[in-house]
C-alpha cells in the first residue's frame, strides 16, 4: 500500500472515530500518532513532534490566562455590563452580549468566553422575559465570528498563521485577523437580529442556572441572617454546606456567631429541617445545614474534605464577583501579553508562557489552579493531530489531493480553487473538531496555491474563516455544545440560523479575504 494511501486511510479511520462519539478526541488524536508510527509514515520524532510543537504549548497558556480573568471576577464584571448596558430589550440585549462575547474570544478563546458568560446570559434572559433558547445559540455563533478578531481567538488562527510561515510566507500579525474579523461580526450580528427570533425557537430547558447574583440575598432570607454588612465581596464570601454521615463534626457544638473548630471560617445560621439552632447546647447532627463566612481562600479549603458536604463551590461562587481580588493583577498580565503578541518581540508561545507564569508566581492562581484551568483534551487533540498534517506533506498526500481537486475545479481560477478549499473545509468542520480539519486541510491549501502561482496567505486566512463557520451542528464546536441543554435545544435547531451565518462566511472567505490579501 503506497504512503499516500496509508496516509488517507489513517484519516479515514480518525474521521470514522471522531463521529462515533465513543472515543474520547484525545485517544483519536493519539492513536493518530500512534498509527503514523506504525504504518512507518513518520519516524518516531516526527509522530510526537506535536506534543512538543510551540503552537500547543501556546494554546495551553492560554487556558491559563483565561482562567486568571475568570477566578477573579474579570468576566463577571463583563456580564456585569450586559445586565446594567443591554437595558430589557431583545435587540440591544443581543448586541452588547455579541460584542462583549466576541471581545471576549479574541483574548480568551471560544470556549473560555461561552463558559463564562452562559450563566449570565439565562439570567439576564430570565430577567427580560425572554427565552433563553432566542439567545445562546446567538451567544455561542457571535462567539465564532469573534474568533476572528485575533491571533488568541482560537487554536485554528494560530495554526494558519504558522502554517504561513512554513510556508515560506509570513505570519500573519495579532491584530491581522481584524480586518476580517470586524465584517464577520458585524454580518453574524445583523442577521442575528433579522432573522434570529423566526428562525430560533422558543422554548424552555428543564432546569436554569444559579442566579449567583441573588444568592447571598436568597440565603440571608431562608437563614434568617441579620441584615447589615455584605455576605459577598472581592474579599470574603458565604458558603452553604450540609453536616454529612460519618462528619467529625457530629457530636460538636456549633452556633451562629461562634468560629468553626479551625477558627478561619464564621458560623452564620445552623438549620435542621429548617428550623432555627441557637442553643449553644445543641449538637450538630448528620443533615443538618450551615451557613458558614471567611475569606474566599479559607472557605475553599475548609469545604474539600470529608467534614462537610458543600452546595456551591466558593470557587464557582467566587467567579460571580465582579473584579475581585487579583483582577487588577490579571488585566495587566493580560495587556502585557497582547503587547508582547502585537509587537512580536518574542515568540507567541514564549508570550503565552511568561503571561501564564506571572499569573502564578503574581498569586492571581495557584499551581493547581493553573494546571486544572488547561483544557487537555483540546490540547491533546492538536498535538495529535499536528502529525497527520505532517505526513500529508511528507509522503506527498496533500500534493495528491491537491492535483485531484484542482482536475476537477481546473486551474484558470484562484476564486474557484478557493471556494472549493472553504466548501471541503466546512462540510468537515460540521462533523468533527474544526482545529483538526484545518490542522488536516491547511497543507492542501498550501499546495493549491503553489501550483496555481499565487500566495499562500489569502488561501489560509480564507481557511481561518472557514473553520470558524461551525454553525450547523450542536457537536461542530465545544462551544455549540455548551448551550444546548440550557436552551433547551434539538440536534435541528443549529442549522436553520447556522445556514445564512455559514453562507456569509463563505462569501467573505472567497470574495472578501482576496482584497485584502492578494492572489
Amino acid at each position: 500500500m503506497s504512503p499516500v494511501t496509508l496516509t488517507l486511510l489513517v484519516l479515514l479511520v480518525a474521521i470514522l472515530a471522531f463521529l462515533s462519539n465513543r472515543i474520547p478526541l484525545g485517544v483519536v488524536a493519539i492513536g493518530v500518532s500512534l498509527a503514523l508510527y506504525f504504518t512507518g509514515l513518520l519516524e518516531l520524532d516526527q509522530a510526537l513532534a506535536g506534543f512538543g510543537d510551540p503552537t500547543v504549548i501556546f494554546i495551553a497558556s492560554l487556558f491559563v490566562v483565561g482562567e486568571a480573568l475568570d477566578s477573579t471576577g474579570v468576566t463577571a464584571w463583563a456580564g456585569q455590563q450586559v445586565i446594567t448596558r443591554g437595558g430589557e430589550d431583545r435587540r440591544s440585549l443581543l448586541v452588547v452580549i455579541g460584542v462583549l462575547v466576541a471581545v471576549l474570544t479574541a483574548l480568551i478563546s471560544v470556549n473560555g468566553a461561552v463558559a463564562a458568560l452562559l450563566p449570565v446570559v439565562v439570567v439576564v434572559a430570565a430577567r427580560a422575559g425572554i427565552a433563553p433558547s432566542q439567545m445562546l445559540i446567538p451567544l455561542a455563533f457571535s462567539a465564532h465570528a469573534g474568533s476572528m478578531l485575533a491571533l488568541t481567538g482560537t487554536p485554528v488562527n494560530i495554526i494558519v498563521s504558522e502554517a504561513a510561515a512554513d510556508a515560506g510566507a509570513r505570519r500573519f500579525s495579532f491584530f491581522e485577523f481584524a480586518l476580517v474579523g470586524i465584517p464577520l461580526l458585524v454580518g453574524t450580528l445583523a442577521i442575528i437580529l433579522l432573522l434570529g427570533h423566526r428562525l430560533l425557537p422558543e422554548r424552555s430547558p428543564s432546569s436554569l442556572p444559579q442566579d449567583l447574583g441573588e444568592l447571598a440575598e436568597t440565603l440571608r432570607t431562608q437563614y434568617s441572617i441579620p441584615a447589615g454588612g455584605e455576605l459577598v465581596s472581592s474579599e470574603r464570601g458565604v458558603s452553604e454546606v450540609l453536616v454529612p454521615p460519618r462528619s467529625p463534626l457530629i457530636g460538636t457544638h456549633l452556633f451562629p456567631g461562634m468560629a468553626t473548630p479551625s477558627g478561619d471560617l464564621v458560623v452564620l445560621a445552623v438549620q435542621r429541617s429548617g428550623e432555627e439552632l441557637r442553643d449553644p447546647r445543641d449538637e450538630l447532627r448528620a443533615g443538618d445545614t450551615l451557613v458558614l463566612s471567611g475569606s474566599w481562600e479559607k472557605l475553599q479549603q475548609h469545604t474539600v474534605g470529608d467534614e462537610v458536604l458543600v452546595v456551591d463551590a466558593p470557587s464557582v461562587l467566587r467567579r460571580g464577583v465582579p473584579l475581585g481580588v487579583g483582577a487588577r493583577r490579571a488585566i495587566a498580565i493580560l495587556l502585557g501579553m497582547v503587547l508582547l503578541l502585537a509587537t512580536g518581540i518574542v515568540p507567541a508561545a514564549v508570550a503565552g508562557l511568561l503571561a501564564a507564569t506571572a499569573a502564578v508566581l503574581s498569586g492571581v492562581l495557584t499551581p493547581h489552579q493553573a494546571y486544572r484551568s488547561v483544557s487537555w483534551t483540546t490540547v491533546v487533540l492538536v498535538a495529535g493531530m499536528i502529525p497527520l498534517s505532517t505526513a500529508f506533506v511528507v509522503t506527498g498526500t496533500a500534493d495528491a489531493v491537491a492535483s485531484v481537486l484542482l482536475s476537477v475545479v481546473g486551474t484558470g481560477s484562484a476564486h474557484v480553487a478557493l471556494l472549493a478549499v472553504c466548501v471541503l473545509t466546512m462540510v468537515l468542520s460540521q462533523l468533527i473538531s474544526n482545529t483538526a480539519t484545518v490542522l488536516i486541510v491547511a497543507p492542501i491549501a498550501t499546495v493549491v496555491a503553489v501550483d496555481l502561482g499565487v500566495s499562500v496567505l489569502p488561501f489560509l486566512m480564507a481557511l481561518a474563516v472557514s473553520g470558524a463557520a461551525s454553525f450547523l451542528t450542536p457537536v461542530a464546536t465545544p462551544a455549540n455544545t455548551m448551550v444546548l441543554e440550557p436552551g433547551g435545544y434539538r440536534f435541528g435547531d443549529y442549522w436553520k440560523l447556522g445556514l445564512p451565518l455559514l453562507l456569509l462566511f463563505l462569501a467573505v472567505a472567497v470574495f472578501y479575504v482576496p482584497l485584502v490579501w492578494r492572489f
